[in-house]
């Protein structure tokens, strides 16, 4: 910047009033405030436009580098998805190959599910009902409250006498 004292500021004051004049003084001296204030005014602005364009090329570095991180970690995730792929893939088909059976077929799936049929109907029947009255099996499912309103002693009443006189 310049290097303004106030003996130099006092100085082309004084040249100033020899050459303009007392008459016209003033208004060169407003003039001359007018054109400082905007040129101070142009700087704020320009230095303000400077400041919002370095912080916009760092606003897009940093964009970038979010983007970049954001494609390792895609990239990552897809290659750690193939390689479990491979891997459960790989296990199914060395499954397959231990097993005596094979992938189920839909014939063997109708006949695993008659014979889930066939051994319930051999559970329920091939015991005779009275056999599992007498054993204790249930034939019936009945709820806590109900077994305990069933089974509760004479004595204790159904109802409480808190309540009912």
């Amino acid at each position: 910047m310049i290097d303004i004292g106030l003996t130099k500021i006092a100085l082309i004051g004084v040249v100033a009033l020899v050459v303009i004049g007392p008459e016209k003084l003033p208004r060169v001296a407003r003039l001359a405030g007018t054109l400082f204030g905007r040129a101070q005014r142009y700087m704020s602005q320009v230095k303000a436009e400077v400041g919002r364009e370095i912080e916009l090329d760092e606003l897009r570095k940093m964009q970038q580098e979010m983007r970049d991180a954001a494609s390792e970690v895609q990239q990552d995730l897809e290659e750690t998805g193939r390689t479990i792929h491979a891997a459960v893939s790989e296990a199914a088909d060395a499954a397959l190959e231990v097993s005596p059976f094979g992938a189920p077929t839909p014939e063997r799936l109708a006949e695993k599910a008659r014979n889930f049929r066939k051994k319930k109907l051999l559970r329920s029947s091939a015991i005779p009902s009275w056999y599992k009255r007498q054993s204790g099996h249930r034939t019936r499912v009945v709820s806590a409250a109900a077994r305990v309103a069933k089974y509760r002693p004479a004595s204790a009443g159904g109802k409480s006498s808190a309540f009912f006189h």
